[in-house]
């Protein structure tokens, strides 16, 4: 297929937007978490895109894109190693070069398995988490990801659960949110929780952090929904404004929840909300009119603000609320196709509402449970392998006292600043403090 140029200028900038959701997403967590452990958290985000970029260029895109090698369960492993044969273009079967199509299902990776770091805030040692979410790139999410978004083309069969099943998931409401809100569950399952959890306030530590992030998460998000559409047409115009509604009402949804229940609309159900119908349209955004992502995001704010509260009921510590947001919301956008679909959306398909019958629903239901289950399953004994053999939590001591200074040697914020001091010298007058100051007494001992 010849390339156009109009399309991979679009592609390029939408995976540039999905990349500052990593960013993104590690002020948004970061903000959540306490002041002690602030640092951690950001570098878990930074540290899955590092890694999982990493994973997905020598055998990730492989796994998930390249030709199946098991009934519709998983790609040949060393067909694009390296992404070396993508580089001439001669392997074209799409309007932009095969290997942006990369880089792009690549930056999916990176944020599902950033997602999963939220459910284990605190308490977790670094070293484990990059083990873990290794491993969970090429066990979890790459044959996932072949199961729904791999397309069989003439000489490739792709994944079962697109081309067999026929589930529609436009951007990644199962192989995203489901994967990762599972994925979540299973591993703070093996963790547990974290000391006083239930008993002691563990309130964000800055919520302006949240909000920054958070809108920065919407605008990587048109990106991420909308890029998905691969051209620049009318396709991915209409999935840009339902991205746009259910963002907004999301935040409607959970803010009146909110309100109702706590008497107070905050800014972190601002924010929660925001993601909340993001999470919802992700799938879906493909399938609705704009009056369809309006109600799947107002649905996606309530039913993920009452969600959260479950992980009190049933004792797991989720500490950023994964499961209760991308799990919940994945599974409502991606049932909200079997229902709410039309024909008129891009990918042309009725729901029961709209004539199409209750064979869309199941098949939605079956992508749904399929995915849960497995993440659940495979993330689980990942886990515990890396638990057994190099310890996924820090110690208790360090845990009270802050996880930041013992495992990164650094604190978020310099509290007790030591105050500057004056030089003279071959450069003339200058003020030292902070690093600078500590560099100077240094050099003159």
């Amino acid at each position: 297929m010849k390339i156009d140029t109009g399309d991979t200028a679009w592609l390029l900038a939408a995976s540039a937007l999905v990349l500052l959701m990593a960013p993104g997403l590690a002020l948004f967590y970061g903000g959540m978490v306490r002041a002690k452990s602030v640092l951690n958290m950001i570098m878990m985000t930074m540290g899955a895109l590092a890694v999982v970029t990493v994973v997905w260029v020598l055998i990730g895109y492989s796994l998930a894109f390249g030709d199946d090698i098991g009934g519709g369960l998983l790609g040949n492993p060393v067909q694009h190693f390296g992404l070396e044969d993508l580089m001439s273009g001669s392997k074209g079967w799409l309007p932009v070069p095969v290997i942006l199509f990369a880089a792009f299902q690549g930056l999916f990776c990176v944020i599902t398995g950033a997602l999963v770091s939220g459910a284990i805030a605190d308490r977790a040692r670094f070293g484990a988490w990059i083990a873990f979410v290794t491993a969970w790139t090429v066990l979890v999410y790459a044959p996932v990801a072949h199961w729904v978004f791999d397309a069989s083309r003439p000489g490739h069969h792709g994944g079962w659960l697109l081309n067999r099943i026929h589930l529609i998931d436009f951007a990644g409401g199962t192989a995203v949110e489901v994967c990762s809100g599972a994925s979540a569950l299973a591993l703070a399952l093996v963790i547990g929780v974290r000391i006083g959890f239930g008993k002691d306030p563990m309130k964000p530590h800055n919520l302006t952090l949240v909000m920054l992030g958070a809108g920065l998460l919407w605008f990587g998000w048109f990106g991420f929904n909308a890029g998905s559409a691969l051209v620049a047409g009318q396709g991915a115009a209409v999935v840009f404004v339902n991205t746009l509604c259910a963002g907004a009402a999301g935040i409607l949804g959970w803010l009146a929840l909110e309100r109702r229940r706590d008497g107070h609309a905050t800014t972190l159900g601002a924010a929660s909300g925001l993601v909340a119908g993001l999470v919802a349209i992700t799938p879906s955004c493909g399938s609705l009119a704009p009056l369809g992502a309006l109600a799947v995001g107002l649905v996606a704010g309530v039913v993920c603000s009452w969600a959260i509260g479950l992980k009190y009921r049933f004792g797991y510590d989720d500490s950023l609320d994964v499961v209760g947001v991308h799990m919940v919301g994945g599974i409502v956008g991606t049932l909200a196709i079997g229902l709410l679909a039309t024909a008129a959306a891009p990918t042309g398909v009725d729901g029961l509402l709209y004539g199409g019958g209750i064979t869309p629903l199941g098949r939605q239901a079956l992508g749904v449970v399929v995915v849960l289950c497995y993440a659940f399953v495979v993330s689980g004994v990942v886990g515990v392998v890396v638990d057994r053999v190099i310890g996924f939590r820090v110690e208790e001591e360090h845990e009270v006292s802050g996880i930041d200074l013992i495992i990164h040697a650094e604190s978020a914020y310099d509290l007790h600043a030591v105050g500057g001091a004056r030089s003279h010298g071959l450069f003339g007058h200058r003020e030292i403090s902070g690093r600078d100051g500590l560099e100077m007494k240094v050099g003159l001992e």
